[in-house]
């Protein structure tokens, strides 16, 4: 286990600006957690109010469980027994925001550490990139990596007080989904370089418009160190305006002519992505383990950090060729019965769903294609005419079958069948529902794609589908078969 840099005391007053109001006598901790659940003796407690929990309410049950300092929200103050902390010799700090101070210690210890960062953003690829990037420079440097989807104003930070002595670089991912989060997020972390893989039509209920989104990314741009360099993708015309803009140093990836790091020679198969990765000084083949045209952005933008970090073509093919798709995120497995399942579940937005499909369309051939599709959450205003574009690409791709469920399903299904898929072959229900009509429709050779937002639980789908072994396996078919055809009919074309 590589050691964690210890806390001073001093260094968390220093770190948050907060106010000891006990346990002023020195002490050392090994470590920040917000979490009563796994945190650790040793540890210092920051209470964070969340969307379902507010950590003030575990306080007190740390401190009975040995913990020695927290951090809280000094109008909570009072609401705790302080001098019952003080009596136990608890080193408790007193701030006015303690999602903020969580920040500011995770930026105190990037600078302590004295490691060089990574940032990378974008509408879509960023977590595909960030491993690919992460594999590349662990060829050469001790390497921090945000673990799973930390990539918000309490992931990140959890991510950085991670940091060990011994590390040089940490790539780390950003998310967002209101303006003025990726600038703090940069303000933590402090970017020696900032990637940007695309901006597409994500988030657009808090950001209003793909305008909004473009700036919300491009607030990565001034949060690069003066002295750092922009990664920038060539192909995105949205990217090339913030690129305009800038004063930082950039570099473009991408398929155009004027990326310095770029492909040729994409090929696509159930498996495999291949390419030649074109540097300025040289050029070799790499075989992704991941389909999908849209991932050889996600690696070009990868390998122009291994450029910048002065690795060798080699290592950068090395890098990129030990990439394993990250969990719901194109994975994709034949069944026992010869169905193909092309698991991207993960998360969705109207671009990455596109290129999901035409990547189905590709990879599918001749064989029989299905689309099961989940809401895309957080479009505003946008949501009944984008989920309808969907529907249409499916029909436009030569999809065979479609289901959806969730609140925006009949708006799939209508632009399916607008775009010209039989009435007959759009299926709109509850999960349930579509497991029992999928498992009777599906045959050997088949292929199905299952996508849709996080909160949509679309992983269920997978599972269910990887414990059923054949067309016997038992599942319960459809009941409400007359209900579905209605539904259908009351769709608004």
């Amino acid at each position: 286990m590589k050691q964690l840099i210890p806390w001073t005391s001093e260094e968390i007053i220093k770190a948050t600006g907060g106010a000891a109001v006990s346990g002023k006598d020195k002490h050392t901790f090994t470590g920040v957690s917000i979490d009563s659940r796994t945190i650790a003796l040793g540890e210092l407690f920051v209470a964070i109010k969340g969307n379902n929990h507010d950590g003030h309410a575990f306080a007190e049950a740390v401190v009975e469980q040995g913990i020695k300092g927290i951090v809280i929200n000094k109008q909570k103050a009072g609401e705790l027994l302080c001098d019952k902390l003080k009596n136990q010799d608890v080193f408790c700090i007193e701030v006015d925001n303690t999602t903020k101070a969580l920040g500011d210690l995770a930026a105190y210890n990037r600078t302590r550490a004295d490691v060089s960062v990574v940032a990378i953003t974008g509408s879509n690829g960023k977590t595909s990139t960030k491993e690919m990037a992460n594999a590349i420079v662990s060829r050469k440097f001790d390497t921090l990596s945000t673990t799973g989807n930390l990539n918000n104003e309490i992931g990140l930070p959890l991510t950085l007080l991670k940091l060990c002595s011994s590390q040089k670089w940490a790539v780390l991912e950003l998310g967002m989904n209101h303006p003025g989060e990726i600038a703090r997020l940069a303000e933590i972390c402090k970017p020696d370089i900032g990637i940007i893989t695309n901006i597409g039509r994500g988030h657009l209920e808090g950001l209003k418009t793909i305008e909004g989104v473009m700036n919300a990314k491009g607030e990565l741009l001034d949060g690069i160190k003066p002295d750092g360099t922009a990664i920038l993708n060539a192909d995105d015309e949205r990217v090339m305006c913030l690129a305009r803009k800038t004063t930082r140093n950039v570099i473009y990836f991408g398929l155009s002519e004027n990326a310095l790091i770029k492909a040729s020679s994409v090929e696509v198969n159930k498996n495999l992505t291949s390419f030649v990765l074109k540097l300025p000084d040289d050029s070799i083949r790499v075989e992704l383990n991941a389909p999908g045209r849209f991932m050889v952005s996600n690696a070009l933008a990868a390998a122009s950090v291994g450029y910048l970090l002065n690795l060798s073509a080699q290592e950068i093919k090395s890098g990129l060729e030990n990439f394993a798709p990250v969990k719901g995120r194109m994975n994709i497995t034949t069944l026992q019965n010869g169905v193909t399942i092309i698991d991207d579940s993960y998360n969705a937005n109207p671009d990455s769903m596109e290129a999901a499909i035409k990547s189905l369309a590709g990879l599918k051939g001749k064989n029989r294609g299905a689309l099961v599709a989940g809401d895309m959450l957080e479009l505003g205003i946008y949501s009944e005419t984008l989920h309808k574009k969907i529907g249409e690409l499916c029909a436009e791709c030569g999809i065979e079958r479609l289901y959806a469920t969730g609140q925006f399903s009949s708006d799939i299904a209508a632009g399916a069948i607008i775009g010209g898929m039989d009435i007959s072959s759009v299926f709109t229900g509850s999960q349930e529902d579509i497991l029992s009509d999928m498992t009777e429709w599906l045959r050997p050779e088949d292929w199905i794609l299952i996508k849709g937002s996080r909160a949509m639980g679309m992983e269920k789908i997978v599972v269910k589908l990887k414990e059923w072994t054949g067309r016997s396996a038992g599942l319960k078919k459809a009941e409400n078969k007359e209900s579905y055809t209605n539904n259908i009919g009351k769709v608004n074309l």
